[in-house]
């Protein structure tokens, strides 16, 4: 077998590895399952669409955290997610705003508008926690969870989920996306 066979051999198997450890990764992001033990849960923003209208991907999210929000009235939510370029408004606002629609009580909610990235939604909303709550819960798309986890921990924080589903037509490419995502995040925080 000549160097280039075993070349493009090794590089296909490489991806193969790469791909089902990085699945792996995410599909074990989706537990431990939260079970309202935190008195705090952090819904991660996500695109806002002209008129203030929450993206399927955050309407997912918010829709989990309105759920969760009513099975567990002790939880206090913390919405969070700035205002990028092409948004009419913060995502955190957008997020409050959507949840009071679905029952959710005002003071319930916590804003946090100044995040750009997951990191910052963490680091952000961290300093509306309490210094001696030690676990909180994190909302977001079921393939975000491992990438929000690891950020989460590297704050002090332990950590449960509540897993909102990835829209179908999104799906693939936010998967692909976050597989880098999730190499660069460690890469990051080992610094």
């Amino acid at each position: 077998m000549g160097w280039k066979k075993i070349t493009l051999l090794s590089c296909i198997a490489s991806g193969v590895i790469f791909w089902l450890g990085t699945d792996y990764i995410m599909n074990k992001g989706t537990k431990p399952k939260a079970d309202g033990k935190s008195n705090y849960a952090i819904v991660l923003g996500a695109k806002v669409n002209p008129g203030a209208v929450p993206s399927k991907s955050l309407k997912n999210r918010l829709d989990a955290a309105a759920e969760y929000a009513k099975q567990y009235p002790h939880v206090q939510l913390i919405v969070s997610g700035g205002q990028g370029d092409d948004e009419d408004e913060a995502e955190a606002v957008v997020m409050r705003d959507y949840l009071i629609e679905q029952g959710i009580e005002e003071h319930r909610l916590i804003v946090e508008k100044k995040s750009t990235s997951t990191y910052e939604n963490i680091k952000f909303s961290s300093q509306f926690i309490p210094l001696n709550q030690e676990k909180i819960t994190l909302i977001t798309n079921d393939f975000h969870l491992a990438r929000a986890q690891m950020i989460a921990k590297h704050f002090g924080f332990n950590v449960d989920v509540v897993a909102a589903p990835t829209p179908k037509t999104i799906e693939f490419t936010a998967r692909a996306r976050e597989r880098a995502g999730l190499i660069l995040q460690k890469v990051k925080l080992w610094r």
